[in-house]
């Protein structure tokens, strides 16, 4: 009698948990590489908006100073400006945003002083403004280790500061 050449069930089970350890490797590997591109998103979304509400002046909300989420002003934009209304979108953060609430925010004080910022992803970011604990007005541009954690799960903001 011939014997039959095949896989016992072991080797089967050995292929299918080197396989699913590198499945785990390689997801593990790209989620990093996701919170980077979602980030890079989130810079360029800033530098966007930032061209309307911190152009040559600071944009000063009908509401008047103080701190807000970019979904509330981009409509009051669009009436005042209304040339520019197909130009000015509101975006929203790529992880944690909704049509309601984008968690990018515009901080404004007067019209010399006023900063965008949102939360990063990415804990490993290189910080350029160490002297800041929270987003601030006339702090600059850059990225900032907070004292508080935000919405996305880190302390690491990134500002567009004027």
């Amino acid at each position: 009698m011939k014997k039959q050449k095949a896989f016992t069930l072991i080797e089967l089970l050995v292929v299918i948990a080197i396989i699913g350890i590198l499945a785990a490797i390689i997801f593990v590997a790209s989620g990093s590489a996701t919170g980077k591109a979602r980030d890079a998103r989130r810079k360029s979304d800033l530098g966007q908006i930032g061209r309307y509400l911190a152009g040559s002046d600071c944009y000063i909300p009908n509401a008047g100073a103080g701190d807000y989420d970019i979904t509330t002003l981009v409509p009051e934009l669009q009436a005042k400006y209304p040339q520019y209304s197909n130009f000015i979108q509101a975006p929203k953060d790529p992880k944690s945003g909704s049509d309601t609430q984008s968690n990018y925010h515009y901080l404004v004080v007067d019209t010399s002083h006023c900063v965008l910022y949102a939360n990063l992803e990415n804990e490993n970011e290189p910080i350029t403004l160490s002297s800041l604990t929270a987003p601030t007005a006339g702090g600059g541009t850059g990225v900032l280790h907070a004292t508080n954690t935000g919405v996305n799960g880190t302390n690491i903001f990134y500002q567009i500061g004027k």
